[in-house]
């Protein structure tokens, strides 16, 4: 039902159409402030009265004003007929292409002021609040992920439309040729059978269909598939592609997993070899490849063109954060992040700190990345990178390079030079309640990176001394994306193809 009236909508909107109303008989005004798109290119509403009946139920479109009035509100006033009074209307709003809010339902009230005075975006503009973000759960095949997927993929903006030209096919002088060897060893070690199962094309959405928990539905070959050899290949294609300092926080998560598991004994989806692999395209010195290891609290995904490597979205988690027993007891993960991020926090003068933060209450989760995020709109917040004293700016980087270090060590000099590049264009983002040592969420973004951490709500471990289910610090999820489009080497591949199409070799 919804993609009809997506669609629907979409037509109406691109003529810039809109059913005219035929009575005055009861108007509502709506009154709108985004928060989130900038100097959207057109904003509308959406409406049709419920039941709705596919094929027969009319949508509704009416544009709003061209700008917002004084105060930043986009205005309209709908009449609509008395043959609707005690009917319920949904609405949606819709601004840019292809981008929606689905608002709610209100019951039409004869002669009753129903006016609606809203807010789109995360940052409530209208209440200065902020809003939780709900993890999102796309089954593979199902009719929402095929409604999500046949919207064009656009990559993380600012406003719904991604930066052009960010990302030039190039050589980088690292060869990425032990990678590529690795990964043919390996496969050669497979059957038919498992081959089917963890390859696909290149273009594939399997690429976006990753996540974070442990019981989702995985496709490729996982490690308890695998028999001794070829699980050291597989571990060989990790030592090939990240640094030393990135395998060994893959291997520490799955060190925490397998200790989680002995904590959580009923979960049998727990576990330090609950992890798959899929490869994508053919693996060459010319052509687009690339690999995924998903699982709890760990997926990489690995695009590889020529000599130059696209390690996003990378997501990397911990639930507990110390393994207090067993053979690798005293075990911690992300102390440096967190340590890092704080600190660099607590650096800024108490102008810069108001500026950074964007909510003073620490009380759900705040990634905006995560898994089936690959087009979410993340507004610029926080403080500016050009407002930091030198050394700060020095630690801003050195806290960016925690994470860009996790690339084996020439891609990741590459993609610092690129950072480094939009230094001036990135923003530091703090949220935390008053206890300095309470937790907190940050996030670095610019056009070429965005970098989340996030104290989150404890899932199998809750804390017993707090009676509600808030955010702990042994609870931790980080995020590194490529935004403006280059999410799994996207806009490399585009780029690629296109020339391929010319006849061009590069």
């Amino acid at each position: 039902m919804k993609k009809t009236i997506l669609f629907l909508a979409f037509c109406l909107l691109a003529s810039l159409g809109f059913a005219q109303q035929n009575s005055t008989d009861h108007k509502i005004t709506f009154k709108l402030k985004i928060t989130e798109i900038e100097n959207p290119d057109s904003v509308g509403i959406l409406w049709f009265a419920l039941p709705y009946v596919d094929g027969k139920t009319v949508v509704n479109t009416t544009l709003f004003p061209k700008s917002p009035d004084k105060n930043g509100l986009y205005q309209q006033t709908l009449a609509f007929p008395d043959s609707l009074m005690g009917k319920t209307i949904q609405y949606f709003y819709t601004a840019v292409k292809d981008n929606y809010e689905n608002k709610g339902s209100f019951v039409l009230e004869k002669n009753k002021n129903q006016d609606r005075v809203e807010s789109w975006g995360f940052v409530d503009g209208l209440e200065s609040k902020v809003k939780s973000t709900q993890m999102l759960f796309l089954l593979p095949e199902s009719p929402t992920e095929k409604a999500a997927f046949e919207k064009p993929y656009v990559g993380i903006t600012t406003n719904g439309k991604p930066v052009k030209n960010l990302f030039p096919i190039k050589k980088t002088g690292f060869p990425t040729l032990s990678i590529k060897n690795a990964v043919t060893a390996f496969l050669e070690s497979l059957n038919a059978e498992q081959k089917a199962k963890c390859t696909f094309p290149i273009e594939t959405e399997e690429w976006r269909r990753w996540h974070n928990i442990e019981n989702w539905p995985r496709a490729g070959i996982g490690l308890e598939e695998m028999n001794q050899a070829q699980k050291d290949q597989v571990f060989t294609i990790l030592m090939e592609s990240l640094s030393a300092r990135g395998l060994k926080k893959a291997k520490n998560i799955m060190a925490m997993e397998a200790y989680l598991a002995t904590l959580v004994l009923e979960n049998k989806d727990l576990g330090g070899e609950k992890y798959w692999f899929t490869f994508f395209g053919t693996h060459s010195d010319t052509e687009p490849w690339g690999w995924q290891i998903e699982g709890h609290h760990l997926v990489i995904n690995y695009f590889v063109l020529g000599d130059q490597v696209v390690m996003s979205p990378v997501f990397m988690g911990s639930e507990p954060t110390l393994i207090e027993t067993g053979d690798n007891k005293g075990l911690r993960t992300y102390e440096i992040e967190e340590r890092k991020g704080l600190d660099f926090y607590q650096s800024l003068n108490t102008k810069q700190k108001k500026k950074a933060t964007l909510w003073h209450k620490k009380e759900f989760d705040f990634n905006r990345g995560e898994a089936f995020r690959d087009n979410e709109i993340i507004a610029t917040t926080g403080l500016s990178a050009k407002e930091l004293s030198k050394e700060q700016r020095s630690d801003l980087l050195d806290l960016i390079e925690e994470y860009v270090s996790s690339i084996r060590d020439g891609h990741s000099k590459i993609k610092m030079e690129e950072v480094k590049t939009h230094l001036q264009e990135t923003h530091f983002t703090w949220v935390q309640g008053d206890k300095i040592d309470g937790p907190f969420y940050y996030r670095i973004h610019s056009p070429v990176i965005l970098i989340e951490f996030d104290h989150q709500v404890p899932v199998f471990l809750p804390d017993k001394t707090t009676p509600n289910r808030v955010p702990v610090k042994t609870h931790i999820h980080t995020v590194v994306r490529t935004p403006n489009g280059n999410d799994y080497g996207k806009d490399l591949l585009k780029q690629h193809l296109e020339l391929h199409r010319k006849g061009v070799k590069h």
